[in-house]
């Protein structure tokens, strides 16, 4: 049933598609659609405005006009449903591609050239157990997938001696992502967390769900954060409190 109500607005020429919204937003009622954020409901949507302060560009405001009622039971049913498809969508036991394995680094030549410092595999977010051996009192390196391409010297500067994890939070499961690094960040007694992200917007979105993820955890070690430039240089470095 329509009534006249309070309901989230999208300005869809400020909106980046950075998806900061979402992790707001309790109900699921906002997704990333075509790279915008948008309310995927009416019914889905209490229009209190969790939201708001979340976006970096200011593209969200509460509007009052016609649109279906709220409905917890609808909100209910559709947090159930998005939670029961992600158990779905996660690898079986048996992929070969989650199964921890343990890899020997290859060294980098004398003055530069070819090797690697990546230790063990998987490096997916989605594919890594909270339980996997590696993540055992590491020192824990989360990157933007872009991040490896833009820097060159990436396995240099931040892969060696780090558990690598990467992902991309504009186009991947926000909530997934955050549920799975509150478990790792309960279990797995991380002595340090290395953040790199690209400098574009929608990438400060993997900051959000870190920071929901420590404090969801309660856990407490050092957080650096490095935001890395489309031209591969150093664009900012920042230590969290």
């Amino acid at each position: 049933m329509k009534v006249t109500r309070k309901i989230i607005e999208i300005d869809e020429e400020r909106c980046t598609g950075c998806g900061q919204c979402i992790i707001a937003c309790a109900e699921g009622a906002l997704e990333i659609v075509d790279g915008k954020a948008r309310v995927i409901a009416e019914v889905l949507c209490d229009g209190l405005g969790a939201c708001l302060g979340e976006c970096p560009e200011n593209a969200l405001r509460i509007v009052e006009r016609e649109a279906e009622d709220f409905d917890e039971a609808a909100v209910e049913e559709h947090l159930r449903r998005r939670k029961a498809k992600e158990k779905t969508a996660s690898p079986p036991a048996g992929c070969p591609s989650a199964r921890p394995q343990d890899l020997q680094p290859a060294p980098f030549a004398a003055g530069g050239g070819s090797g690697s410092a990546l230790a063990h595999w998987p490096v997916q977010i989605r594919l890594i157990s909270p339980e996997a051996p590696f993540l055992k009192g590491c020192d824990l390196l989360v990157a933007a997938d872009c991040v490896p391409v833009a820097h060159g010297a990436f396995h240099r500067d931040f892969i060696k001696g780090r558990v690598v994890m990467i992902g991309c939070p504009k186009f991947d499961d926000r909530e997934g992502y955050e549920r799975r690094f509150a478990e790792i960040f309960a279990a797995a007694d991380i002595k340090s967390l290395t953040l790199v992200r690209m400098s574009v917007p929608c990438c400060a979105g993997l900051k959000g769900i870190l920071a929901a993820a420590v404090e969801r955890a309660g856990a407490g070690f050092p957080v650096r954060e490095v935001v890395i430039a489309p031209d591969g240089s150093v664009a900012a470095e920042t230590v969290w409190p």
